[in-house]
């Protein structure tokens, strides 16, 4: 790494950032099969190594009394585990360099996500060249956002929107696969089109493999997303959801796992099942990192006060807002309030009579009553807690109702 960040604050966000952002990066190289991206992800694993040993000597060197060992055991077994989830988007990466198969149908359904990632590099004279990322508000008019800029070989994670943006920059962003069509253009990129299925129909043994495989990384990412969220909110509710997304993890694994073996015996091709199994592996394991970190609010182990100030000041903010009576969400689906393009905020899950629902889709109606949590854009959170019925008054937790 060419800068070294300041503090251990600065590191665990800038680690929780690019941990994403490898795994965003590994699925969408899997997506597009394309081995350049899934490049990528490797050479940003040399960048998580140096954040991770920067990060342990600096945890053991500020613990001065035997008092603060218990907290900061907290930072170390989350610096773990961000480190595995690194480490699973290199094994999914190299299920692309090492061209492991997979089956045609799991890309065209990974093309139907309501958010993918994609890398475009922009030309000379593009419409995005020369001009700061604020200019083209793409949140709202493209309902993505850049997540990273690879500028030759140094890295811009979570770029502020007065970066401007030069000929030759790969941007990678995430949001809605039709937002991407419009970057490329911008981009100066040729036209791309979103893999279909195959017109041979799969045996039902296998079909129900790749559905059960989808939705396993739908739950991986989810309970991912919620752990931090946990550790950032401190809540035992949402310690224990995430506690019930990995054992549902562990038990479609298993299904997965026995669907494969019976489409073997149908003759079907065995590279395509191998690949399979390879994504099954990595999904559980996220959600086992995930549980890693629940586990340390679910067992009311302290947590030391850096998490919550360091996560919440990575590049997407959690929050966490109740659906007031009468307000400009109540009694709209997600579909209607499109609030992946403005306010940038993905909502991770919904908590409702006591009991939550992980990554709603887009034909959820909110409900007065319901608590919302979502992740987005730290300057999205304003909107979000309007539309919801509320006023921040200055700090992101002291909320009033309008």
């Amino acid at each position: 790494m060419e800068e070294k960040p300041r503090n251990l604050r600065e590191m665990l966000a800038e680690a929780k950032d690019t941990s994403e952002l490898m795994v965003d990066l590994a699925y969408a190289a899997l997506y597009f099969g394309d081995p350049d991206m899934a490049d990528e992800v490797s050479a940003l694993e040399e960048r998580m190594s140096d954040l991770v040993q920067n990060m342990r000597a600096v945890s053991i060197l500020a613990v001065r009394h035997p008092k603060e060992a218990e907290g900061m055991s907290s930072v170390l077994q989350v610096i773990s585990a961000t480190e595995r989830i690194a480490n699973d988007a290199v094994d999914l990466a190299r299920i692309v360099t090492h061209h492991v198969g997979i089956p045609r149908q799991l890309v065209a359904d990974l093309s139907a996500a309501e958010e993918v990632s994609h890398r475009v590099t922009v030309a000379d004279g593009a419409g995005l060249a020369n001009r700061v990322i604020a200019d083209h508000e793409m949140p709202v008019h493209m309902g993505l956002r850049v997540m990273a800029i690879r500028r030759d070989r140094e890295w811009i994670i979570d770029p502020p929107g007065d970066t401007v943006i030069l000929p030759g920059d790969v941007l990678f962003s995430r949001g809605t696969p039709e937002g991407m069509t419009n970057l490329r253009e911008l981009a100066g990129s040729p036209g791309w089109a979103p893999p279909a299925a195959p017109h041979d129909a799969l045996t039902t043994d296998l079909d129900r493999a790749v559905d059960v495989l989808v939705e396993m990384k739908n739950i991986s990412e989810v309970a991912v997303g919620l752990a931090y969220s946990t550790l950032v909110l401190r809540d035992l509710g949402l310690a224990a959801y995430v506690h019930h997304l990995e054992d549902r993890l562990d038990e479609m694994k298993d299904s997965l796992e026995l669907w494969v073996l019976k489409a073997a015996a149908d003759g079907v091709d065995p590279s395509a099942l191998q690949g399979l199994l390879q994504l099954s592996q990595v999904a559980e394991d996220l959600g086992d990192q995930a549980q890693q970190m629940a586990w340390i609010v679910e067992h009311h182990e302290e947590v030391h006060p850096i998490l919550a100030v360091a996560l919440g000041e990575s590049d997407e903010v959690v929050v966490q807002y109740s659906v007031a009576e009468g307000c400009d969400v109540a009694d709209k689906t997600l579909r209607e309030l499109r609030l992946a393009t403005d306010p940038g905020f993905t909502i991770l899950a919904i908590l409702r009579n006591g009991q939550y629902r992980y990554r709603p889709r887009g034909a959820m109606r909110l409900l007065a009553g319901d608590e919302l949590i979502a992740s987005g854009p730290d300057e999205g959170r304003e909107l979000l807690a309007n539309l919801c019925g509320h006023h921040l008054n200055g700090d992101e937790d002291d909320l009033s109702l309008l």
